[in-house]
């Protein structure tokens, strides 16, 4: 692979206790353990938070790439990504992920071939494809 980029960030700490910080300093975040999974939760973040973000940040800039290629005009689009955690039949956990994409101003078939094509551009959507649950919807 030709590297294009490359980010780098460390955990310390107490894991989801812990902090995260960037290489950059951009990101220098606190986690706490939600109360659902028996932490104080609060006003801290989480690492499913964090792959949250990063995958509907990357997904909307691959649908805007999608719609560029297949010279379709997209208005205010968005992609809100849900990330589940739960335990695996190992002992272990596991995530699965569902991408509601909104697509305004489009027929619907158009939007869920823009979704189809954006799912096969982004690096989350490859890095995941075949290792956890990917669920996509599309509305307009």
């Amino acid at each position: 692979m030709q590297v294009l980029y490359t980010a780098q960030a460390i955990a310390v700490g107490d894991g989801r206790n812990g902090e995260v910080r960037s290489s950059d300093g951009v990101i220098d975040e606190q986690l706490s353990t939600p109360k659902e999974l028996g932490g104080p939760g609060g006003d801290k973040t989480n690492p499913e938070q964090l792959f949250a973000a990063g995958y509907a940040a990357c997904f909307h800039s691959a649908l805007k790439v999608a719609a560029r290629q297949a010279k379709v005009h997209v208005g205010e689009t968005s992609v809100t990504a849900k990330v589940d955690l739960g335990p695996n039949s190992a002992g272990g956990f596991q995530l699965a992920v569902e991408l509601a994409t909104h697509i305004p101003g489009v027929e619907q078939a158009v939007a869920e071939q823009l979704v189809a094509a954006a799912h096969r551009i982004c690096p989350y959507s490859n890095a995941t494809r075949g290792n956890i649950e990917v669920a996509l919807t599309t509305t307009v």
